[in-house]
């Protein structure tokens, strides 16, 4: 049984407790329950449909905080092998909010960062529930400039509610860390492909999402506040972050007609938590789709096919001196 029981879940939840009860009883009697079993479980077939296949835009914030839900090294260890975690940013410290290092993804060197939160108490505090102070962006911009200087494609995992809003992070400079990695992201001379496994908050998600390919886990989001911080804001009560989910248009599906990313990436039925490898495997296509895409460029290509991509993202008109 998982930990966490999202609440849109509950229906299918008691659905399986009961054709495990009815199970059980056919198992420690001689009752013949086989089609009442039979019956069960093709109600269940259709209410996993019902559910996982109308999915509100709550219920993929929802799923998108499980606490369950794959982090970066999860990934990192499904996708890569010979990771070497590199920390610091040689200015400050280490940021456990973010992780980074090199690894080879089918025999190729490539750079991967990306944001890492806990999933329990102890692991949270210490990873700042994936919430980054302003020396986990210097180091992950030291090991972007560091790939661009050996020639190796970089691969970004975005997955945080924002940046640390806190004094300390602020007095150390958060805002115009966020800021650097913008600029120096969008004049890098490799690959890059940022993909979203969780939550994407504002600028805390932007430091690592300048890219060449941008893509999305089916239940993920990407906003510029949360649903919370928007309806404290719009309506003075963050009890309606729901209403505010419905209106934001954060989810993947929503930034796929908006032309903000790439690709969404397929998640196992119930999220990406119930079948960790399955995910793992279709994160791979996309990956490998993109590089073989982005290698055909040369870096003047690179840069320029960027920087198209981010003039066409929204409506906006020049005004004439």
């Amino acid at each position: 049984m998982m930990k966490q029981l999202l609440e849109f879940e509950k229906p299918i939840i008691n659905l399986k407790e009961k054709i495990a009860e009815l199970k059980s009883l056919t198992k420690d009697s001689e009752l013949d329950l086989t089609d009442e079993i039979s019956t069960l479980e093709k109600r269940l077939q259709l209410l996993e449909d019902d559910i996982y296949g109308n999915l509100k835009p709550w219920d993929r914030v929802q799923m998108a905080r499980h606490q369950e839900r794959p982090t970066t090294l999860d990934y990192i260890n499904a996708l890569f092998t010979n990771f070497i975690e590199m920390h610091g940013d040689r200015l400050f410290g280490d940021d456990a909010a973010i992780v980074s290092g090199v690894a080879y993804y089918k025999d190729e060197p490539v750079t991967v960062i990306g944001h890492q939160r806990g999933k329990d108490t102890k692991e949270n505090i210490r990873r700042n529930f994936g919430m980054p102070h302003p020396e986990g962006y210097r180091k992950a911009l030291r090991h972007m400039k560091q790939a661009e200087k050996f020639n190796r494609p970089i691969i970004c995992f975005i997955d945080t509610k924002g940046a640390y809003p806190g004094k300390a992070a602020e007095e150390r400079g958060q805002s115009e860390a966020i800021a650097r990695n913008l600029m120096e992201m969008a004049g890098l001379t490799v690959p890059i492909i940022c993909i979203v496994i969780g939550e994407g908050g504002s600028g805390g998600a932007l430091g690592l999402g300048v890219g060449d390919q941008i893509h999305m886990l089916e239940n993920s989001t990407y906003s510029v506040i949360s649903p919370e911080g928007a309806a404290a804001l719009l309506w003075k009560d963050a009890g309606l972050a729901q209403r505010a989910a419905e209106t934001m248009m954060i989810t993947s599906y929503d930034l796929k007609k908006l032309g903000i990313i790439d690709e969404i990436i397929p998640e196992p039925r119930g999220g990406a938590h119930r079948d960790v490898k399955l995910q793992g495997e279709n994160i791979k296509k996309v990956l490998d789709q993109s590089l073989e895409l982005l290698r055909k460029y040369s870096t003047d290509e690179l840069l320029e096919k960027r920087w198209e991509k981010y003039k066409q993202i929204g409506e906006y008109s020049m005004l004439e001196n």
